[in-house]
């Protein structure tokens, strides 16, 4: 390469980390804006302002706010894949539900307008939350495949289910409390955590899934292959 073409390749690069450098921003920006008031009573003006740059940077990286919401979505998605990638690599067996429950309503309540504004968009947008169904998914895909790995042998199909109605009810009830907030117990309490990671031990049998074959009702290992 010329010596101008290794200019140009270079200015490119910063321009490109220059522009990232402003996206991140705004994003970050909006969600600390978002700890203060809804989306809606965002107006872009602030923004800009708040994160340093111009109108018109804005519109260099956003067409409109729905577009910056869905940037939001997207580094929401990161976050939380980030957040569960961690804990699933750290936590221990015993303490791996309690840390995955707090995690998630720490991250929600402090994101809490974000989310409310999330689900509401949700109701009509369908394709906007496909994103974050498919994460779901996978989250109880991570579950299973880490509780099969503690009991030494693969899940049944309604010992998968439970697992996957236990983080469906876990996620429900952020939900619900976010939007509707009905009490009597809130998510800024310490008795929301413990409740919320009792009910999903419950209901997914976590505590009882580590034997290495389902018993029989009688109390007896049922057949199939032993180790």
């Amino acid at each position: 390469m010329s010596a101008v073409g290794t200019a140009l390749a270079s200015s490119k690069r910063v321009r490109q980390r220059r522009s990232q450098k402003t996206y991140d921003a705004l994003i970050g920006t909006t969600f600390k804006l978002l700890q203060q008031r809804d989306f809606d009573a965002i107006s872009i003006a602030e923004l800009a302002q708040k994160a340093g740059y111009s109108v018109g940077a804005f519109y260099a990286r956003f067409r409109s706010k729905d577009e910056l919401f869905d940037a939001l979505l997207a580094q929401h998605i990161d976050d939380r894949y980030a957040a569960r990638t961690r804990i699933f690599a750290d936590a221990s067996d015993e303490a791996l539900i309690g840390e995955l429950m707090k995690d998630l309503v720490d991250y929600y309540w402090t994101r809490r307008r974000f989310w409310r504004a999330a689900l509401i968009r949700s109701m009509n947008d369908h394709e906007f939350w496909e994103p974050v169904r498919r994460q779901g998914l996978e989250f109880g895909d991570w579950l299973i495949e880490r509780i099969s790995r503690r009991a030494g042998r693969p899940m049944t199909e309604s010992e998968q289910a439970n697992v996957r109605f236990a983080l469906q009810l876990a996620l429900g009830t952020i939900n619900n409390t976010i939007i509707n907030r009905p009490g009597p117990i809130f998510m800024e309490q310490a008795l929301f955590v413990e409740q919320l990671t009792r009910a999903f031990r419950l209901v997914s049998g976590y505590d009882t899934l580590g034997s290495k074959a389902p018993r029989s009702r009688r109390g007896r290992r049922a057949p199939g292959p032993r180790n």
